[in-house]
């Protein structure tokens, strides 16, 4: 006998149930499926020793997120001779310690920083849905500040430059490497006017270092000479269809540049004036209120800087 309408509704609801419920389930452990990846970045002068660089985004850190602090506290295994914190470490008023404890000995590494809006500002209840529609403009500015003030002052304490709209410099290794960073360009308070124009002729390697990757600042950092520019924000789309193809950024930049590493302007060939490598990180974390991730999985990335040669790929790997 065949269901009746009544009976037929009843199923194709429980199962979407069900499948709702499966969803919600792999998002929740994706979210917690920490991964380090490894790119190869060939920006060094011929000769020079390679570098490793740990670029590391979007925390999102509350303390009692114990298994995150733990992933994050043995990337200092990796013992990198670079550390690339690219903003929105915070996620609670209270994390600017739990923060530091995690960070551990990466923070007597040679490091560079800028802040995001989520190390500003607190996180609010929202609907996750509005993340894939397009940006209305609207900024979360009026929920309560983040120590962001602290959290600048006690990474500034152990050595690791602040490039908030300010330039900077390093020796790393045998190499000199020339700085240039932004201030959050999600809530506008870039000011790129302020890093005086070219980048540094004379050093090895000049990097530009901004928490979202929108394309205004992109389009600066490369018309001025920076090799390579860093950035997070994205969370790699965050909710993606199967094999991590992107809806949304966040910002104006394409969903198919929206983690990992590509070049800027995009249609630019390696060696093209005014063309620069782009690395940007899907972050480690999520809203607290929203911990989902589907088919982007969180990560850190160590970046091995290699001499330049129009004949080296950038390599990819997960571990």
């Amino acid at each position: 006998m065949p269901p009746t309408p009544l009976r037929l509704a009843t199923r194709l609801v429980g199962a979407g149930a069900l499948g709702g419920v499966g969803l919600l389930g792999y998002g929740l452990a994706e979210a917690r499926a920490y991964t380090l990846r490894r790119v190869a970045l060939p920006v060094l002068p011929p000769g020079q020793r390679p570098l490793s660089v740990l670029h590391v985004s979007d925390l999102h850190l509350v303390p009692t997120q114990q298994r995150k602090r733990a992933w994050i506290a043995g990337l200092a295994a990796l013992e990198p001779d670079l550390v690339v914190d690219t903003g929105d470490n915070l996620a609670h008023p209270d994390a600017v310690p739990a923060l530091l404890d995690a960070l551990g000995p990466l923070l007597d590494v040679p490091g560079v920083f800028v802040l995001g809006s989520n190390d500003y500002f607190s996180p609010t209840m929202r609907n996750p849905f509005r993340y894939l529609l397009p940006d209305d403009g609207r900024r979360q500015t009026h929920s309560p500040q983040l120590p962001w003030r602290e959290l600048a002052a006690s990474m500034r304490g152990r050595g690791w430059l602040d490039l908030t709209n300010r330039r900077g410099a390093l020796a790393v290794g045998e190499s000199r490497l020339a700085f240039g960073g932004v201030d959050d360009p999600h809530l506008s308070y870039d000011r790129y006017d302020e890093l005086g124009g070219p980048a540094d002729a004379d050093a090895d390697v000049r990097l530009g270092v901004t928490h979202a990757p929108y394309l205004r600042v992109l389009d600066a950092f490369a018309r001025d000479g920076y090799d390579a520019i860093l950035a997070g924000h994205t969370h790699g789309g965050q909710v993606c269809l199967p094999g991590g193809r992107a809806l949304a950024t966040n910002c104006d930049l394409e969903p198919a540049r929206v983690k990992g590493l590509h070049r800027h302007p995009a249609a630019s060939r390696p060696g093209d004036p005014g063309s620069s490598w782009l690395h940007v990180s899907a972050g480690l974390g999520t809203s607290p209120y929203v911990r989902v991730r589907v088919a982007c999985r969180p990560e850190a990335t160590l970046l091995t800087f290699t001499a330049r040669d129009p004949r080296v790929r950038a390599a990819h790997r997960d571990s």
